[in-house]
């Protein structure tokens, strides 16, 4: 072996690139799809990509995913004694490929589902129905955690006329997030400000809204994909999605995860080719859209390519707390693996064993390769990862320490995976997980 493991860690946490990539993909701004702050993240980060080996060539995989613009979207507070043009605004945001209202919006009275699991929804039955139901947006990032599109599709098949979800935290700002409609029927769906919430708390609130939107045909976004052979045929996903939402620079979520991704595979990239196995990288984006890009990208693999990626090792949120998490997606075969890994990082790394649909790790999981996410603040709902989604996800939130210790764990999870014995990986996959 060319390089010994602490050798590459120390590299990785000092890699003299890693904050300078992390800011710089934080001045592309939010990087929603479809914007042209996303066309300008993917094209530096394609810069970056090419820059790691001499002769490795980036490939941009055309990836169609269930494209949507918003024209218009407001939310007003309405005054029973005064029409809806005269009423109060509301600070609000639509949740991405939302339903659109009828043209002149719909005027509807609030009915208040506090948490709004879907218990609690089926539990208020008839009230449900033609009303705008709102819900609380919850830390999504725990054992516990309903998330927000489970709870818009018990209120649309409840029969609600529209759905809000709020941020609990005053000060924020509107929370966003994907609809998950992918354009098919749905309701006009927004997020709140907490402010906002507590004007439509009020004994008798009616609220106007209005969104107008259109589903795009023929949307596509690209996958940035570096292949970098190791001595055998098969391969790890060194995953990241570049992608994000416009209120903010989309820091934590996830210019975190690119820059340490980056910084994973310029370090490791001269000495890959002597390693058991290689690493394709892999920037998606669309995540943000019910994580669209990489599961269209893993339906458009030959079975043969598919069949030669062992591991998916994907980081989304690395910051905003100095304790990660491995989400290992059901495969406890990974349990192991990530043990030796915080060995040789000398750093702890929890792990969750349930599948959490949370980010493109899942897509993989889903057509049956192991796969985990890297995460920071997993179960710690004070951490920074609270503010996902607002406009204060900036880089103020993240610390350097922290990002470059989270990089280099996160490193000895990578290396492990490639340098693992054929029989240690076979084992991550072992019909129903045993070993």
């Amino acid at each position: 072996m060319s390089l010994p493991l602490a050798d590459y860690l120390r590299a990785v946490q000092n890699d003299p690139a890693l904050w300078a990539d992390f800011n710089a993909l934080c001045d592309t701004g939010g990087r929603l799809a479809g914007t042209p702050s996303e066309a300008a993240a993917q094209a530096w980060c394609a810069s970056r990509l090419d820059a790691i080996l001499p002769g490795a060539v980036t490939r941009r995989d055309p990836t169609p995913y269930a494209g949507w613009v918003c024209h218009v979207a407001e939310v007003r507070a309405v005054n029973e004694h005064e029409a809806s043009t005269a009423s109060q605004p509301l600070v609000a945001t639509p949740l991405l490929g939302t339903a659109s209202t009828p043209a002149d919006g719909l005027t509807l009275d609030v009915l208040d589902l506090g948490r709004g699991t879907p218990e609690q929804i089926q539990a208020a039955g008839d009230a449900v129905r033609g009303k705008a139901v709102l819900v609380a947006h919850e830390y999504p990032f725990s054992t516990s955690t309903v998330h927000r599109r489970v709870k818009l599709a018990a209120a649309q098949a409840a029969g609600a006329a529209a759905f809000f979800v709020a941020h609990p935290e005053a000060n924020v700002g509107p929370v966003s997030g994907s609809s998950g409609r992918g354009g098919a029927p749905g309701i006009p769906a927004m997020g709140l400000s907490a402010e906002s919430a507590t004007v439509l708390k009020q004994p008798g609130a009616r609220v106007h809204v209005r969104i107008d939107a259109e589903d795009l045909t023929g949307a596509q976004t690209d996958v940035l994909v570096l292949d970098l052979p190791g001595a055998g045929p098969d391969r790890v996903v060194l995953s990241a999605h570049i992608d994000g939402h416009p209120l903010a620079e989309s820091a934590i979520d996830n210019g975190t995860g690119v820059a340490a991704a980056l910084a994973l595979a310029r370090q490791i990239a001269p000495h890959v080719a002597g390693l058991q196995r290689g690493l394709t990288v892999c920037i998606f984006s669309a995540e943000e859209w019910a994580l669209n890009g990489s599961r269209e990208w893993l339906a458009k693999l030959s079975s043969e390519v598919r069949d030669r990626i062992k591991l998916n090792v994907n980081l989304d949120s690395l910051a905003g707390s100095p304790n990660l998490t491995a989400l290992i997606s059901g495969f406890a075969g990974l349990a192991p693996l990530i043990d030796t890994a915080a060995r040789g990082a000398s750093h702890p790394i929890g792990q969750h064993l349930p599948l959490m649909s949370n980010s493109d790790h899942a897509n993989f999981a889903a057509v049956g390769i192991p796969a985990m996410r890297l995460i920071a603040g997993f179960n710690e709902p004070d951490s920074a990862l609270r503010l996902l989604l607002t406009p204060a996800d900036t880089r103020d939130l993240v610390d350097e320490s922290v990002l470059r210790k989270a990089t280099a764990t996160a490193g000895a999870v990578l290396w492990t995976a490639l340098t693992a014995s054929n029989e240690q990986i076979s084992t991550l996959s072992a019909p129903n997980n045993e070993q």
